[in-house]
């Protein structure tokens, strides 16, 4: 009994070697590697197990447009040209890595003489991008007790940058409740969309004003922009509102003056303008001196 199952075991272990031998088997040291832009990356395709000799290598980029070859025959192709070369049996080699080159890459290990005669493995490439200097908008000058909004944007870092706010060189916390000094300020900051939102300014928040744009290749800055907070002067305004009604109700009344004394009528009558009454038949009239007005002389005709 004993000696049916040790054959049995060997019977299996003979068989599994075999398929073992028979069969390509690829494998990777690392199936999601990363790297700074302009820096070298190893994207491993490591054959465990293979019969064939000289089995077919082939590389593929795969992105949403669908997969193209970036070694193939024997050549680096596409993008990589120029920039990339095969260690063997099966790595490939990126010599200069750029942002386009963010993708997932598929190593295909063909071997016609082995049993199981096709293997591949993706691995998922990361090409990390430093921040440039962010576009950061600072307020010049608020009114004390209103509301301001400080924005900083950064479109060319991978992965996507994170925010941070400064005042006078020292950072801002996203909870003002966590520091003495910003204890009493009243503000928002979202480190995603890299905004600064004051509720309402004090005295105290007036300064000088930078972002840093960071991520995992590095970090950029923007420089300084004061913002001033000044008091409004609500005596001034009253005064000068009370100032311009005054001068609009003056304006008026003399305008009402002068319509009332006729200095603006159109035409004015006078004794030397008055038309003398059409002369009728047998009528004549004539203007005395006394009266300053016409009277009438009777004529008989024969």
């Amino acid at each position: 009994m004993a000696k049916t199952r040790l054959a049995c075991l060997l019977t299996l272990l003979s068989t599994h070697c075999y398929v073992s031998v028979l069969a390509v088997v690829l494998r990777t040291s690392n199936d999601s590697p990363w790297t700074d832009e302009f820096d070298k990356i190893e994207l491993s395709c490591l054959i465990e197990s293979i019969s064939t000799t000289n089995p077919r290598i082939e590389w593929k980029k795969i992105t949403s447009e669908g997969p193209s070859y970036v070694y193939y025959d024997k050549k680096i192709s596409g993008a990589l040209e120029n920039r990339a070369f095969i260690r063997e049996p099966a790595t490939l080699m990126i010599t200069n890595a750029s942002r386009s080159d963010t993708a997932k890459y598929r190593c295909e290990v063909t071997a016609a003489h082995d049993q199981k005669s096709f293997d591949e493995i993706v691995i998922d490439l990361v090409v990390r991008v430093k921040p440039v200097v962010p576009k950061c908008s600072v307020p010049k000058s608020v009114p004390f007790g209103k509301s301001a909004e400080l924005s900083c944007v950064e479109d060319e870092g991978f992965p996507k940058s994170q925010y941070q706010w400064f005042k006078n060189r020292e950072e801002i916390p996203e909870d003002p409740k966590t520091s003495l000094k910003f204890f009493n300020s009243s503000y928002t900051l979202n480190a995603e969309a890299g905004t600064l939102k004051f509720i309402a300014v004090r005295k105290e928040d007036a300064g000088d004003y930078f972002c840093r744009a960071k991520n995992d290749a590095g970090y950029a800055e923007c420089p300084p922009q004061n913002m001033e907070v000044y008091d409004i002067d609500v005596v001034g305004i009253v005064l000068g509102v009370l100032v311009v009604v005054v001068v609009l109700l003056c304006i008026t009344a003399g305008i009402c003056c002068a319509y009332k004394k006729g200095f603006f009528s159109s035409q004015k009558q006078t004794g030397n303008n008055y038309k003398v009454p059409a002369k009728g038949d047998g009528v004549d009239y004539v203007r005395t001196e006394d009266e300053g007005d016409f009277r009438h002389k009777s004529s008989f005709v024969i």
